[in-house]
């Protein structure tokens, strides 16, 4: 093979067998089907899976990533496939880099989205840095996104299938980690695909539900999290209108988020009302009318910039963008107002933009990935 021309499938100028990749698995038949398929196609593959608690025993539900029984199934499908598997003890890593800002983010009246912290700050950053100690020459998992070289290099792009694309939870992954790591299941049409390559492997997570919701909240209950990570957090207040009259009293602004109409007690108004804004120092939950959701401009910082140039290179850019996971791109205009800050006018307003949350950058012709920054503040 000819090192100047022949590319393997993973895009590196060497044979399978002289290629070690560390696949970073949860457990879960996506990124165990990556390590088996890699395996199968004579890589040599070195599964990794971080234990992010303590074995789901203080915090996580039964069946979520990296705990307990998660861990024994990355186990027992590297044993399956005839590579070696390591599990590492992230627990502190994980406390400190996402569960805490957690807590603190839902404290101060954001959303947080902690998956988004996990990649960037746990597996894309130390677990990435282990590969590298471990001499691979780079980095599966299983996320439904593509990585395709363009003429500058690596490109992040959507998924083939919009309804697993994980673009939103990735916006953050920089260009050198990009050069580094490897999305194999991209490009599937379908998660059905996956599982009877899972069969087809005779993978024992072939038939495994899929993880819902943050790995470390039981349930969905935001609120009973934090308050065991912090004691005293749900203090009661007032449901206020937005010109100030008490509608009523909460049990703690943690309870609440933008956007929220169900459970706030102060029924049997003519009109239904919304959470609007979350008045944190003053323990206040603040409600109005559908229209007063309506969000068209929106401050973003921290951004991670992965287009062509520099992030200020032009004043100002039409794309398209995410507030939410849950939905679609849709048009806006970018206004950079340095490296890390800028403004982003969305074409049509949104409903429920909230503090905490990511706006993810998409290019308007293309399915590439342009980065993302925070919302930091409502608008």
């Amino acid at each position: 093979m000819s090192l100047d021309t022949a590319l393997n499938s993973l895009g590196l100028p060497k044979a399978p067998a002289d290629t070690r990749v560390v696949v970073a698995m949860s457990g879960g038949v996506d990124s165990s089907v990556v390590a088996a398929m890699l395996a199968e196609e004579g890589y040599d593959v070195v599964g990794v899976t971080l234990q992010l608690y303590d074995h789901g025993a203080a915090l996580a539900k039964k069946g979520a990533c990296c705990a307990g029984r998660d861990i024994h199934d990355a186990r027992r499908v590297a044993e399956e496939m005839g590579f070696p598997h390591y599990v590492l003890d992230y627990e502190n890593i994980f406390q400190e880099a996402v569960i805490d800002e957690f807590a603190d983010s839902y404290l101060g009246g954001a959303t947080p989205v902690p998956c988004i912290r996990c990649n960037e700050r746990v597996k894309f950053k130390d677990l990435l840095e282990t590969a590298k100690d471990l001499e691979a020459d780079c980095m599966a998992t299983g996320h439904y996104i593509q990585r395709k070289m363009g003429s500058d290099g690596a490109e992040l792009h959507c998924a083939a299938d919009a309804n697993r694309d994980q673009s939103y939870f990735l916006f953050s992954t920089t260009q050198e980690q990009l050069d580094f790591l490897r999305f194999p299941l991209g490009h599937l049409a379908s998660k059905d695909e996956t599982r009877k390559l899972a069969a087809k492997y005779g993978l024992s997570v072939a038939d495994k539900p899929d993880s819902q919701d943050i790995c470390f909240v039981p349930n969905g209950d935001y609120a009973s999290v934090i308050e065991k990570l912090r004691p005293g957090a749900a203090e009661p207040g007032e449901i206020v209108d937005h010109e100030g009259n008490v509608l009523g009293t909460h049990k703690g602004v943690i309870h609440y988020t933008i956007g929220q109409r169900r459970g706030l007690g102060i029924g049997g108004l003519a009109d239904p009302l919304y959470v609007v804004k979350l008045d944190v120092d003053n323990r206040r939950v603040i409600v109005g009318p559908k229209e007063m959701l309506a969000t068209r401009t929106v401050p973003v910082r921290e951004i991670n910039w992965l287009g062509d140039g520099g992030f200020t290179d032009r004043a100002e850019r039409e794309i398209a963008v995410k507030v939410r996971s849950t939905r679609p791109p849709a048009p806006a205009i970018l206004r950079p107002l340095s490296d890390t800050e800028a403004e982003v006018e969305l074409l049509t307003p949104e409903q429920g933009v909230s503090p905490g949350q990511a706006c993810v950058f998409y290019d308007t012709d293309s399915t590439r990935i342009l980065g993302g920054g925070w919302i930091w503040r409502g608008a």
